[in-house]
């Protein structure tokens, strides 16, 4: 069984799109899509430096486009599918819930108005390797701040003001090897965006969603969602509230998953299945000289897709 997954962000680096608009009609999709944002993202995909793509209002429209760019170079049925954070919305168009053009619009909406909650106070996030949940999120909620992404392999995400994070450097919980701060500009997933939660509600009421066509597995609690109205609910609502990455992969294991392929630009949701999923086959796609792998990867496990 195929699990087709999608990064969050963090996951962009400068120029990472250049490569896949080589592709043909790649490049005609990608302007039919700016023009329906309002944002060049050939631009900030093949141009724009690192500080230009951090911006939240660009690197998540950017990282939906690249990953619906780079799923449509696949023929591919998973038997199911999810994202990381802002990945949710490209898993949403992965089944069906919502088309290309709409996922992006919403996704614009989705940044700009996360973007400018973040502008309200200075936050951020930080990575922790190591440790146990039951030791490390105490601890953090002792400092103030959120564990905003649980995402297993071993791996917290805490969030908050950058000095709730200055603090938590100097004083790692027991078991934390190393606390990393991430290319993101906010505290995403924790109270902080509780602006931006109003914002996505009124956007997600244009909306018409449709049920999935394959499992969807959502961040808020690892489960399967059915109906498309609640796949938008839960969009909405988890820009305030914790992705549970673990509890997604934890749901995998139990629909049988024996392949995992991350679209572009992978690499982190594939590094985290190496540890948390022994067993499963991994891919990311990085560049299109991934996809002869990933159609061999496709074949080899399409028999046991739903």
């Amino acid at each position: 069984m195929l699990v087709l997954v999608a990064p969050g962000q963090g996951a962009q680096t400068p120029g990472f799109l250049t490569p896949w608009l080589e592709l043909p009609g790649a490049a005609d999709r990608i302007a039919a899509w700016s023009d329906a944002i309002g944002l060049d993202l050939a631009h900030y995909g093949t141009q724009a430096d690192a500080d230009a793509i951090r911006d939240t209002a660009v690197a998540q429209p950017l990282l939906v486009a690249a990953g619906l760019l780079s799923a449509s170079a696949l023929e591919v049925t998973p038997g199911a599918v999810a994202g990381h954070s802002v990945g949710e919305i490209t898993a949403a168009a992965f089944a069906g819930v919502l088309d290309d053009t709409a996922a992006l619009q919403l996704v614009r909406k989705r940044g700009l108005a996360m973007a400018e909650a973040a502008a309200i106070t200075q936050t951020g996030m930080s990575a922790m390797l190591g440790g146990d949940p039951e030791t490390v999120v105490p601890h953090l909620e002792k400092l103030g701040l959120t564990p905003a992404n649980v995402n297993g392999a071993g791996q917290i995400v805490a969030a908050g003001t950058v000095e709730q994070l200055a603090a938590l450097a100097e004083d790692k919980p027991e078991g934390v090897r190393r606390v990393v701060p991430l290319q993101v500009a906010g505290a995403f997933h924790t109270r902080h965006m509780a602006p931006a939660v109003e914002k996505l509600a009124e956007a997600a009421e244009a909306l018409v969603p449709a049920d999935p066509t394959v499992t969807y597995v959502s961040n808020k609690d690892g489960q399967a969602v059915e109906t498309g109205a609640e796949v938008v609910s839960r969009l909405v609502g988890q820009v305030a509230n914790p992705v549970r990455w673990d509890l997604c992969m934890e749901t995998f294991q139990k629909l049988g998953v024996t392949a995992l392929l991350e679209v572009c630009p992978g690499g982190t949701l594939t590094g985290l299945a190496k540890r948390a999923l022994p067993g499963v086959q991994t891919l990311a796609l990085k560049t299109p000289d991934d996809l002869d792998a990933a159609r061999e990867l496709i074949a080899e496990h399409s028999a046991q897709t739903a």
